[in-house]
């Protein structure tokens, strides 16, 4: 595998993600911010912030699946979220652990969560990209 993800001494563990991801494949793919549309381009689970985030996380492995990589293979994830405040947390691990039950597998690379004001349209309550490395 080309990656090796991991938590040095003096960083903390976070059960959501990693501190440090090692990658030393040579194929990049980037993944655009994925929301909660299913393939017609419709917002699914308006108002539901954990459905919205599993939506996107599944939308991350379909587009990965398609440059013929998986979540093993992901290095960076960023999640946008609007309105974000740290009472929104249980939410979006559920929506995640929701994900990575279906994926068969819990995304856990280096993530930045980064709360903004809004996003492409009102119903979109978070948007998720990602970096993956292949050999």
């Amino acid at each position: 595998m080309a990656i090796t993800l991991m938590d040095p001494d003096g960083l903390p563990q976070v059960d959501a993600y990693r501190q440090v991801a090692v990658a030393t494949g040579s194929r990049l793919v980037f993944v655009a911010g994925q929301v909660a549309w299913d393939a017609d381009g419709v917002t699914v689970a308006a108002g539901d912030l954990a459905a919205q985030v599993e939506r996107c996380y599944l939308n991350v492995g379909t587009a990965l699946a398609a440059a013929g990589a998986s979540f093993h293979d992901v290095v960076r994830l960023t999640a946008y979220v609007v309105d974000w405040t740290p009472a929104k947390m249980p939410l979006l691990l559920d929506g995640i652990a929701r994900a990575g039950a279906a994926l068969g597998f819990t995304p856990t690379p280096p993530a930045t969560l980064i709360g903004v004001a809004a996003l492409d349209v009102p119903e979109h309550l978070v948007e998720v990209e990602a970096t993956a490395v292949l050999d």
